[in-house]
């Protein structure tokens, strides 16, 4: 590819294994996104009317969906990075009439696809639920899925004589509503090694070690091609839950919630002024436990971010890849904007000679909180 950079494809049934030359020699673009809780990825190829993708592995299932595993690993200055471990969910082949300018499109999705494939009907009584998490996950460790799953902050245990959980749903649709009553996410992290992955459960918090700064507007020092700035004033919201005095269970409590994320703290010295006033009407039927749970959960991920960037890089000049679920700080864009940022998209896009990302970043408030950015 570059200097200091190499991309190794690897394709197969179940097991992913080093792509023939022939199909390097045909590929023409990589883009891989990572994003808070998904990812994806879709691959390019240039064929021709004698081209061995063509006659030979495209129509013996090389390329055919749900069953082919993919992993892309971008190495640079010796260090493998894992960017995808996936399944290819469609390809698409568009003919040309001109020499050679055929392509075929292959896109896919993390390996949470095959955990959204089958609906299980399964009962979990008296079960904390990050152990169903990984009774869930324990089936897809021929994949490499290792779980990780984080104890919730509070559990809500019923005896079995009382209520007992079932699943009617696929794995990854139970898992999803596990992770959001809790206030948690629930994602597919590949790596570190080739057909590895871990499975996480848990808080949805930010690796809090700044990556390098994205420099803007600083002449030849400057990182990235663009970048742009927004601020949305109607993203701030306070929430009113009703519960009920234990004792009685008639006297109606009201308990009015800040929009903030205690797993993520506030990146902006000034804060956005609050816009919206709802009321969670639901709560008011829920028990004390299940209602404090709400009320975490909603503290842990009901905060909506008021400052959001974009912006796109050239990962040469930038030094390395930048990464998702970061943090990453911001200089030369102006006391409004610059300071520290949580990122939350990055689109990998690797062609021949080329290597370039796009991102997505957020937080609550302007004006930097930190006196310096680290270079």
């Amino acid at each position: 590819m570059l200097k200091g950079i190499n991309l190794t494809l690897m394709m197969g049934t179940g097991i992913a294994v080093p792509v023939p030359k022939m199909v390097i020699d045909a590929l023409t673009s990589v883009s891989v996104t990572v994003g808070k809780t998904q990812s994806g990825f879709q691959l390019s190829f240039t064929i021709g009317k004698n081209s061995p993708l063509q006659h030979s592995l495209l129509p013996n299932g090389f390329f055919d969906p749900i069953v082919t595993r993919v992993i892309i690993v971008v190495t640079i200055n010796g260090k493998p990075d894992v960017l995808m471990d996936g399944i290819v969910t469609n390809h698409e082949l568009s003919p040309s009439n001109q020499a050679g300018a055929s392509t075929l499109t292959i896109t896919g999705d993390d390996l949470s696809v095959i955990m959204d494939l089958v609906e299980y009907s399964m009962s979990y009584p008296s079960i904390p639920d990050n152990i169903k998490v990984i009774t869930a996950l324990a089936k897809y460790a021929t994949l490499g899925v290792i779980p990780l799953a984080m104890p919730t902050n509070i559990p809500v245990i019923h005896p079995p004589t009382e209520k007992i959980e079932n699943q009617y749903t696929t794995d990854k649709a139970f898992i999803q509503g596990l992770a959001s009553r809790n206030g948690y996410v629930f994602y597919i992290d590949p790596g570190p090694l080739p057909g590895q992955s871990f499975a996480y459960f848990g808080p949805d918090i930010s690796i809090p070690l700044p990556q390098s700064a994205l420099s803007t507007n600083f002449d030849s020092l400057s990182n990235v091609d663009s970048l742009t700035f927004s601020l949305d004033g109607m993203a701030k919201k306070i929430k009113v839950y009703t519960i009920y005095d234990p004792a009685t269970k008639k006297v109606p409590i009201p308990v009015p919630l800040p929009n903030i994320n205690i797993v993520k703290p506030p990146l902006g010295a000034r804060p956005v002024p609050v816009a919206k006033i709802e009321t969670a009407n639901e709560s008011s039927k829920l028990a004390v436990d299940e209602a404090a749970r709400d009320i975490l959960s909603f503290l842990m991920t009901g905060s909506s971010p008021s400052v959001t960037a974009s912006g796109s890089l050239d990962v040469l000049r930038y030094g390395k890849p930048l990464k998702s679920r970061m943090i990453v700080g911001v200089r030369g864009a102006g006391l409004t904007y610059d300071g520290l940022y949580y990122v939350d998209t990055v689109t990998h896009t690797i062609k021949e000679g080329s290597y370039k990302q796009n991102f997505t970043l957020s937080r609550d408030g302007v004006i930097s909180n930190t006196p310096l950015i680290a270079v």
